[in-house]
């Protein structure tokens, strides 16, 4: 007798007894098995509406959109995976050893992705704790910038060149941040002779604060005299503006500052050095 032969006569001894352990299986579990489906139904129905009441709490607290749908999904996943097992503990499969291999997995994928895992943790913390969102400007770690972007595994700065910096997560959770918000104060200073009329001049200074759109009322603008300096008397210029305007804002006052001193005769002081020639030359 040929090998294929007695190949099939062995698959055709076999199938009657896999049939009649698969019938014997069902029979002796039955119960178990439709109380597993059961569970599985009642798990897909709680995942979403856990999933409904997360998203609605996340919408409630002005999370980003994409930020808060991988939430829903993570928390989702959790939900159904643990409604699995569950499931197959009753259908009498031993979790045990599967619950012990899912660890093993588990603690050997977080050693290999230790910083990816740390930035997604630091961004979560970031998320929920809000330290800065977007819009403000930060400076930590020597970097600085509006935020753009608060993603789950970094954080977007931008410069006013329009630069980018790309900061980890995880090297912003547990540092010394300076939040200045969604405002800076602009910090000018303009130098006017002694002779000039001072009160003139800071009621010059305080009217173009007050007309140039981009300088807002509250705060108070902070305007007076900043130091004395051998040939010129400095006024402090520091008014509140939008981040968005720092930059526009500094070159406006300062052309607006330049045009009402020149207009209204307020003398700048230039800089002037006397020489005294000690053997002139006979």
């Amino acid at each position: 007798m040929t090998d294929n032969a007695l190949a099939k006569k062995a698959a055709a001894a076999t199938s009657p007894e896999l049939t009649d352990k698969v019938v014997l299986y069902f029979i002796e579990h039955g119960m178990q098995i439709l109380t597993a489906i059961v569970l599985m139904g009642a798990g897909l129905f709680i995942a979403r509406w856990v999933g409904t009441i997360v998203q609605r709490w996340l919408r409630s607290k002005a999370y980003d959109e994409p930020v808060s749908n991988l939430i829903v999904k993570v928390v989702k996943l959790l939900i159904i995976v643990f409604i699995g097992v569950m499931s197959l503990g009753q259908m009498g499969v031993q979790i045990t050893p599967l619950i012990a291999g899912i660890g093993v997995a588990g603690v050997g994928v977080s050693l290999a992705m230790q910083g990816l895992l740390g930035n997604l943790v630091a961004g979560l913390t970031i998320i929920f704790s809000k330290p800065f969102t977007t819009g403000e400007y930060i400076e930590l770690l020597g970097v600085y910038g509006q935020v753009t972007d608060i993603s789950l595994f970094s954080t977007t700065l931008q410069h006013t060149d329009n630069s980018r910096v790309i900061v980890p997560n995880r090297k912003i959770v547990g540092e010394i941040l300076h939040n200045y918000g969604n405002i800076r104060q602009l910090n000018l200073t303009a130098a006017i002779a002694y002779s000039a009329d001072i009160t003139q001049a800071l009621a010059l200074v305080n009217t173009i604060l007050q007309q140039n759109p981009m300088v807002l009322a509250e705060p108070v603008p902070a305007v007076g005299i900043a130091a004395l300096h051998e040939s010129s008397i400095a006024l402090a210029i520091q008014p509140w503006v939008k981040v968005d305007d720092f930059v526009p804002a500094q070159a406006a006052i300062y052309q607006a500052v330049i045009e009402q001193f020149r207009d209204h005769q307020i003398e700048v002081p230039i800089p002037r050095h006397n020489i005294q020639i000690l053997n002139p030359a006979s």
